[in-house]
């Protein structure tokens, strides 16, 4: 029985990661405009590094922070 528990527990925590990926990207936004090439990184909430805003923004990050990701 505990282990029943545990696999739930386990099987709950990827199920809710995978739905906050999701709820990320918006695959409607992804796009290949082009970007400046300027470096200023930003930590996409993919908890991807992207060089710029702009290269987040065109692989469909919905928000972001500055700075890299650790």
């Amino acid at each position: 029985m505990k282990r029943l528990w545990v696999i739930l527990i386990v099987l709950f925590v990827f199920s809710c990661e995978d739905e906050d990926k999701k709820n990320c990207i918006d695959e409607s936004k992804i796009s290949n405009e082009p970007c400046i090439e300027i470096y200023d990184p930003v930590c996409g909430c993919d908890k991807k590094t992207y060089s710029n805003y702009c290269f987040a923004e065109n692989a469909g990050v919905t928000e972001w922070t500055k700075g890299k990701c650790n």
